[in-house]
């Protein structure tokens, strides 16, 4: 790997604390360009040129890469050469004059209301440590519409029972904090009373959710296999992981009249626009309020 590469890499984790995820997608995406340019004698990726950008994003659709897929490459090396420049490395960033592709305009996977109480209400949750675990797991995800990397952050500090609000850490170790409902108020102090039982006084800074053992935090793909093998048991979408919740959080709070802004606050997006895309609803909804809302809906 060039080392240029690492070296953003490096400033990206350390100097502007980009999470784990974006810097192992980070280096998928200059591995891959540094390769074309190797198997094509382009040079350096130090000395690539928008003519060059163009040919292996050019090369990647020809392999069957969708836009969204190359939009995000082309978004890595805007930041890498964005550093190179800042650096003194480059003197023009190649992907200045590059335009994402038009990707089409997908709604979020939610969980519909009847669904996720289905889901919440149901028996399939074990009364033994690893059944519990995992509906708190899921309240917490639909209660607070935490991220999946935020909630395997949780530790016992996290939680504020005399002020009733959690405090999340999210990207770029930014903290905000998330109302404690009643509701998952009660699952809380239900599971670390379990959890003390299994094993043993836990102190502030340890993590809120374990394995089965006890021996080891969560990882991501073992809270999306949770999460997936509850939603499969209640609705048929593609997608079955942890945004799911995600998604349902907002999408419940929008149709039951939150403000947008309020939102954006709770979810710990930095812009409004990532927000406008939980501005929807499914026919049902558009039906019920079409038929309340207009004068000759009913003739």
């Amino acid at each position: 790997m060039d080392s240029t590469i690492q070296e953003f890499l490096d400033f990206m984790l350390y100097q502007r604390r980009s999470s784990p995820l974006t810097i192992k997608t980070y280096a998928t995406d200059l591995r891959l360009f540094s390769q074309f340019l190797d198997e094509n004698s382009l040079g350096s990726p130090v000395n690539a040129t928008s003519k060059i950008v163009r040919r292996w994003l050019v090369s990647l659709l020809d392999a069957g890469d969708q836009p969204r897929s190359v939009n995000r490459k082309i978004a890595t090396l805007r930041s890498y050469f964005r550093y190179l420049c800042s650096v003194g490395k480059v003197k023009v960033n190649p992907c200045r004059a590059i335009d994402a592709l038009k990707t089409p305009h997908k709604l979020p996977v939610f969980l519909h209301e009847d669904e996720a109480k289905l889901m919440l209400d149901s028996a399939n949750f074990p009364d033994d440590f690893k059944g519990q675990r995992d509906r708190t797991i899921i309240q917490t995800l639909y209660l607070t519409g935490i991220r999946v990397s935020e909630l395997i952050g949780l530790t016992i500090r996290s939680i504020d029972f005399a002020l009733d609000q959690l405090t999340v850490l999210g990207k770029r170790n930014k903290q905000r904090i998330i109302p404690l409902t009643p509701t998952l108020k009660s699952i809380l102090i239900s599971y670390l009373h379990l959890r003390e039982q299994e094993f043993g006084e836990a102190k502030p800074d340890d993590r809120l959710f374990l394995s089965q053992k006890g021996d080891m935090p969560l990882y991501e793909q073992m809270v999306y296999r949770i999460v997936a093998a509850h939603i499969e048991t209640v609705a048929n979408t593609a997608m079955k992981g942890p945004h799911v919740m995600r998604h349902t959080f907002a999408t419940a709070l929008l149709n039951n009249g939150a403000d947008l802004m309020a939102i954006k606050e709770l979810l710990g997006h930095s812009s409004l626009a990532a927000t406008q895309v939980y501005a929807h609803s499914d026919f049902e909804q558009l039906n019920k309020i079409y038929k309340l809302a207009h004068p000759r809906a009913d003739n």
